[in-house]
């Protein structure tokens, strides 16, 4: 796995105000991802704007205060809160004469650095290099020359013109790696599908406890922190109910307001697993100030995926940081809705497990998708 310098980069962070709403939970879930990307955030910029600057996103005088903090901080980069097409991003490194990132390639940078399985790994470098292939001009003023000089010469094929093709090349590898995986993920899927085994997917936002409470439920040790991403790869233990006989937990990535769409078409084999499953677990931080926004993220990544039909349970977690007690809630015709809980205490796990025990004793019912 790749390593950041233990010194970490300076960073320069910058959030506009577009009139979205939220401006406070967005800054903070953005420090957040830039300290998950082993990066220290010296300044912030901000301002509002009606809409972006089609050359530099944030106008002339924004990237001149921008350029000053830069100057007067020593920063290596400028991490962008937004989403920069490859024409501002290449201007704004001009303009500043340092590294600019936005919002995509930071999400991606730190999927880089958590990857862990064969297949993670796989994943992320297709997601980086179709942004990558977006942006191969950046900065690259020798790709402007024809390849020359001893062992260089060939058959006038521009710098550039080899870079992309080497680039496709690798892509096309990279799918073809994927869908072996595929394939081999789709026999296991048959099988288990032929024992009736009932199939149910934790999701949620980053770090909104998954993991914690897929260890609370299987007691399988999966990596859990408090941390943006602290799972990708997505991990599966069949568990025992007491009363409804084995089911198949799986605890999957977490999702995000703005995930890159790259991250998801290359993630979309491991997602996939979401929408075949016959009940979702949506995790909610409840002690979250952002929690309906973070929900609405999730709903849009599951339709995006094919999932948003999957019927949900929602699970309220980290109720111990709130004033509220662990306890199932259920919809007008008895079916369960919601459960209450403290995957981190353990408070109201046991519930969780009767709810699933009453939906796996009647598999054909499954409550119609409550989030």
């Amino acid at each position: 796995m790749f390593e950041r310098p233990a010194s970490g980069e300076n960073a320069v962070l910058v959030q506009l105000d577009f009139g979205e709403g939220d401006f406070a939970e967005r800054l903070s879930e953005f420090n957040l991802l830039v300290g998950s990307a082993g990066a220290r955030s010296l300044a912030v910029i901000s301002g509002k704007r009606a809409r972006p600057d089609p050359a530099l996103f944030a106008g002339k005088g924004k990237v001149a205060e921008i350029g000053d903090a830069v100057g007067l901080h020593q920063a290596d980069v400028v991490i962008f809160n937004h989403e920069l097409s490859p024409g501002q991003q290449r201007n704004l490194e001009r303009t500043l004469e340092c590294r600019v990132v936005d919002r995509s390639s930071l999400i991606l940078d730190i999927f880089a650095l958590r990857a862990k399985s064969h297949e993670g790994k796989l994943q992320v470098e297709l997601a980086q290099l179709q942004h990558l292939a977006t942006r191969l001009v950046r900065g690259w003023t020798h790709l402007e020359r024809q390849k020359g000089g001893i062992g260089l010469r060939g058959p006038g094929e521009k710098q550039l013109e080899t870079d992309r093709r080497l680039l496709g090349k690798r892509v096309s590898l990279l799918k073809d790696r994927l869908k072996q995986l595929e394939r081999q993920r789709e026999v296991r899927r048959r099988a288990r599908t032929r024992g009736e085994v009932l199939a149910i997917s934790l999701v949620g936002y980053t770090n909104a406890g998954k993991s914690t409470l897929f260890n609370a439920l299987t007691r399988a040790g999966a990596y859990a922190a408090d941390q943006l991403f602290a799972t990708l790869d997505t991990t599966s233990r069949r568990l025992f109910i007491e009363g409804a006989g084995p089911i198949v937990l799986s605890d999957t990535v977490g999702f995000i307001r703005d995930l890159p769409h790259a991250l998801v078409a290359a993630f979309q084999a491991t997602l996939e697993e979401t929408a075949q499953a016959d009940l979702l677990l949506h995790v909610v931080d409840s002690a979250s100030a952002d929690r309906d926004q973070q929900m609405a993220a999730v709903g849009a990544v599951l339709e995006e995926i094919g999932a948003l039909d999957v019927p949900q349970i929602l699970v309220w977690n980290k109720v111990d940081l709130t004033a509220a007690s662990p306890g199932i809630e259920r919809d007008d015709c008895g079916n369960i809705s919601c459960v209450r809980l403290s995957a981190r205490t353990g408070a109201g796990v046991s519930l969780l497990r009767e709810a699933l025990a009453e939906v796996a004793s009647r598999h054909d019912e499954i409550p119609a998708a409550a989030a």
